[in-house]
């Protein structure tokens, strides 16, 4: 597509003179320590996705789950994330060793509002808090700590519009199943038998090693 067909935003007050100006609430909401009712949300929450960037500004974005409560708070400035077994390609780490800063968005399965956390990550071999971290006997190797700078709960407006919760909106038949996207995007080699037997219900088995 030609990019002369485009009209690009490239200046902050053009950003604002189009968007307008934030709510005072929606500024002063944002802290530098967690509230007695983070601490909750991090209680009860499976699932987060973690954003990182390179020094040079690569990004990534990754989903990190396990059973409510995963994240161990250290303090109210402090929390700690276990690494899980996975592809092993950690490009979320990679980029942590260039630049620490990382956004962190926490998820509760049918609530509409989210956490968010923004701060900065240390990648840590071995810590006393990681025999909290240890599921199904799996003890993780490598955690994450990061120092918090922001939180604030973001508001709902992204799920309502997408209706992510809502049942009757889901089709997940709508498009091919794991195997077959590995088989036509990334193991061609490997026969479709194979790859739905690897994603079949033993995969479930393997997620702690």
């Amino acid at each position: 597509m030609e990019t002369a067909e485009f009209t690009e935003v490239t200046s902050e007050n053009e950003l604002r003179a189009l968007m307008g100006t934030p709510m005072p609430q929606a500024v002063s909401k944002e802290r530098a320590a967690l509230h007695a009712l983070d601490r909750e949300w991090l209680a009860r929450s499976p699932l987060l996705f973690m954003s990182t960037s390179n020094a040079d500004g690569s990004c990534d974005v990754s989903p990190k789950g396990d059973p409510a409560g995963f994240t161990v708070v250290l303090d109210d400035r402090t929390i700690a994330i276990p690494e899980r077994p996975g592809n092993r390609r950690l490009d979320g780490y990679r980029n942590i060793l260039s630049n620490p800063h990382v956004g962190l968005l926490y998820l509760l399965p049918g609530r509409s509002d989210a956490l968010r956390i923004n701060g900065r990550a240390r990648i840590v071999r071995e810590a006393p808090f990681f025999e909290e971290m240890t599921v199904k006997g799996h003890r993780p190797q490598l955690a994450l700590v990061v120092g918090i700078e922001q939180v604030f709960h973001h508001c709902p407006k992204a799920f309502l519009r997408s209706g992510t919760w809502q049942p009757e909106t889901w089709d997940p038949e709508a498009l091919p199943g794991r195997a077959r996207i590995a088989k036509l995007l990334e193991a061609p080699e490997r026969s479709l038998e194979e790859l739905e037997e690897y994603y079949g219900p033993k995969y479930a088995e393997r997620l702690y090693g």
